[in-house]
């Protein structure tokens, strides 16, 4: 439940900090001081829309902070697990700061959150009712989402969506398909003919770069042949003086003059490695002449590979080594189209995502059905406690072939009197009966959800009298299950609460008019009802009545 609500410098508030109690409390005051400002600022802490006009006049920045206190449900606990936000000691606190220039921060127990962050976490902490919930009512998708919310269908409704959604984009698919068969046949036949060229050519990964090392290698083996011969020719076949044979008579001269002076051993060692290197350098050159030879057929052939590979490149528009890539693609793209330009196929999918859809719209009917049936007995039952004795409400599953949100519209049937056929809400209801229409859906809609605190704003608009009486006591029912915080213009509904805040306003030494609010005594609280009875002049009389409505 929300334990304290603390406002500065909102709008017209100065400073307030609020302690709320479980159970019913109401928020009252004259026409103008205020009282929905409150809505307003806690409207903000809990994710609200926010600009530079809710900070007040002359300040710097508004700032509200909303402290809930409560045993974590499996849903709060899990959305704060995945939010990296924790619970703690059972308290949770909620900031939201304004400056004058319109930018805010948003923070979840000190630490800073996203907006949408505040605005999820609220949506589980606090159920706000407006005072113009009424007029929603009249609008088809308000009913539909109203159903769905009380039933706890969104989820499912979401599925039907979504199932909705792939059907009707495979129906496209085939529609554009039979509407543009022919340029699409031509494009296929395009991709068929570059694929088809492609294949034939069979590029393999790497081999632009094999062929064109054998192309250089075969184009040059003459002069790769006549420098292989001389580097072997100088090294160990020179007529006078081959280089290996030099090495090796310098090592034995060298040797017998070791003999005799040792210090020239080093220089022996330093010769042996260039001997084996030149010996090694002979072995290669003899197995590379073995093998190289001018073979002017296997140059013709690489050539024209090569050519053949070049041209493509050219022709495709892309580098010769990535041929291969390009085949790849072009096959991906090609039987891409194929799957898409598959007449029969297309239509075994549309039909499948069809029974899909309506397999989960059927089934979506069935528990709209059924919540439909409690939700009427449960408001039919409110309205002859709300002075509409013998009307009934009713919610009509109207057939449709197929929507976005199943294959059935919901409609709100109401009967204000006994042996009359429900008609459309919008058609029937006076604007005090819709108010009291609306405020039974709150209250029943409100008891089915597990948000702790419910908030009502000055709903019980249009009605007075001994159904302002039951209101309030309906409100008061609801309060032994939740906190509910209601702004009420009504003294039937505000003597029915626990904990009772007068709001008023107020002229600051600079002029300034502030908004003012303070929990009331018993005393006080009499003297608030008798001006919600009798207006500015209290009489005995009104506070003789304030007594009974508070003692009733």
């Amino acid at each position: 439940m929300l334990r304290t609500l603390a406002i500065r410098d909102f709008v017209i508030v100065d400073a307030i900090e609020l302690e709320l109690a479980s159970g019913f409390s109401v928020f009252t005051g004259e026409t103008g001081a205020g009282k929905s400002i409150l809505i307003d600022a806690l409207t903000l802490a809990l994710g609200g829309r926010a600009d530079a006009s809710v900070v007040r006049e002359g300040a710097g920045k508004a700032d509200i902070t909303a402290e809930f206190v409560m045993t974590p449900s499996s849903e709060l606990t899990a959305w704060l697990d995945e939010n990296a936000f924790a619970l703690e000691e059972g308290a949770l606190m909620l900031r939201r700061v304004v400056d004058n220039n319109g930018r805010s921060k948003a923070f979840i127990n000190g630490v800073t959150a996203t907006v949408s962050q505040l605005r999820e976490l609220g949506e589980l902490l606090v159920d706000i009712h407006g005072q113009h919930a009424h007029q929603s009512l009249l609008k088809a998708d308000a009913q539909r989402l109203l159903l769905d919310t009380q039933a706890g269908l969104l989820d499912q409704t979401r599925q039907v969506t979504s199932a909705y959604k792939s059907w009707r984009a495979l129906v496209r698919q085939r529609e554009e398909f039979e509407r543009d068969a022919k340029s699409v046949m031509l494009e296929r036949e395009r991709l068929e003919w570059q694929a088809g060229e492609l294949e034939k050519l069979a590029a393999k990964p790497g081999e632009w770069t094999e062929v064109s090392n054998e192309h250089s290698r075969l184009s040059h083996a003459a002069s790769l042949i006549e420098g292989a011969q001389h580097a072997l020719t100088v090294l160990s076949d020179d007529d006078t003086a081959p280089m290996l044979s030099q090495i090796v008579a310098l090592e034995q001269k060298l040797g017998k003059l070791a003999d005799i002076d040792d210090k020239l051993k080093p220089v022996i060692e330093a010769l042996e490695p260039a001997r084996i290197q030149i010996q090694e350098a002979v072995y290669a050159l003899n197995d590379y002449l073995g093998r190289i030879e001018l073979d002017p057929e296997r140059l013709r052939a690489v050539d024209a590979r090569l050519e053949a590979l070049h041209s493509a490149a050219r022709k495709f528009h892309v580098d010769a080594e990535d041929l291969p890539q390009e085949f790849v693609r072009l096959s991906n793209q090609l039987q891409q189209l194929a799957d898409a330009t598959d007449m029969d196929a297309l239509k075994a999918q549309e039909a499948k995502q069809q029974q899909s859809y309506l397999a989960l719209a059927k089934k979506l009917s069935a528990a709209r059905a059924k919540a439909a049936q409690t939700l009427g007995t449960a408001v039919t039952a409110a309205m002859q406690e709300l002075s509409m004795a013998g009307g009934s409400f009713v919610v009509a599953l109207q057939p449709i072939d197929a929507g976005a949100y199943g294959i059935e519209q919901i409609e709100f049937l109401v009967a204000g009197h006994a042996g009359t056929t429900p008609r459309p809400l919008a058609k029937v209801a006076s604007g005090g009966e819709l108010a009291r229409i609306a405020l039974a859906i709150s209250v029943i809609a409100s008891s089915a959800t597990a948000t702790p605190t419910l908030i009502f704003d000055e709903v019980d608009s249009g009605i007075g009298g001994a159904v302002a009486e039951v209101v309030g006591r309906l409100l008061k029912r609801l309060g032994q299950q939740r906190q509910v915080l209601c702004v009420t213009h009504l003294p039937q509904v505000a003597s029915q609460a626990v904990q009772h805040f007068q709001v008023s306003k107020g002229t600051l030494d600079n002029g300034k008019t502030v908004s003012h609010i303070a929990p009331l005594d018993a005393r006080l609280r009499i003297e608030e009802i008798a001006r919600m009875l009798g207006g500015l002049e209290i009489t005995a009389t009104t506070r003789k009545h304030a007594r009974e409505l508070l003692t009733s």
